[in-house]
């Protein structure tokens, strides 16, 4: 399979041009902020399809859930995805095991916005620990308005992570 990079049209605002995605969402566990995860995702006028334990499940091991959402995403089934365990470490490092996929462990906007600009991330990770109404909003506001860059230097970069990738997985 291709690795899929989609870039982003920017307006005159430099803010990323809105179109529907698909978003594969996984949790080991449930929490209250999951809820507002979904309706912020799907307010953007995107798609959610989510992995994981309903408020009166047990939690579920994070290894399964979160291959179930990257499958999504490696498959062209989901254009990105958003992980979520404990502390966003182990989702994340198990979605960089994936050909293909970028994943970036984000608690501010600001590394949100760094992981699309100059790494092009295509799946968010958050700490269920760390996770507050704020953060969260933060987040994804700056995940889901972020552009990838398109300047030369940052696509070799991009290029260069994907030729790497291709050695690491012949």
């Amino acid at each position: 399979m291709s690795t899929k990079i989609i870039f982003r049209k920017i307006s005159e605002e430099n803010k990323a041009d809105r179109f529907t995605m698909k978003i594969a969402i996984s949790s080991d566990e449930y929490h209250p902020l999951l809820n507002d995860l979904k309706k912020t995702v799907e307010s953007l006028g995107h798609e959610t399809i989510y992995f994981g334990p309903t408020k009166d499940q047990e939690p579920h091991d994070w290894t399964d859930v979160t291959e179930k959402a990257l499958k999504e995403v490696r498959e062209n089934r989901a254009d990105e995805g958003i992980v979520l365990c404990w502390t966003g470490t182990g989702c994340t490092i198990l979605a960089n095991k994936f050909p293909g996929i970028r994943a970036a462990l984000c608690v501010d906007g600001e590394t949100a916005r760094g992981a699309r600009i100059y790494n092009h991330a295509n799946v968010l990770g958050l700490s269920l620990r760390l996770l507050t109404k704020q953060s969260l909003d933060e987040v994804l506001r700056e995940w889901f308005s972020t552009p990838y860059s398109v300047d030369e230097w940052n696509l070799s970069q991009i290029e260069r992570l994907s030729s790497i990738e291709k050695t690491l997985f012949l």
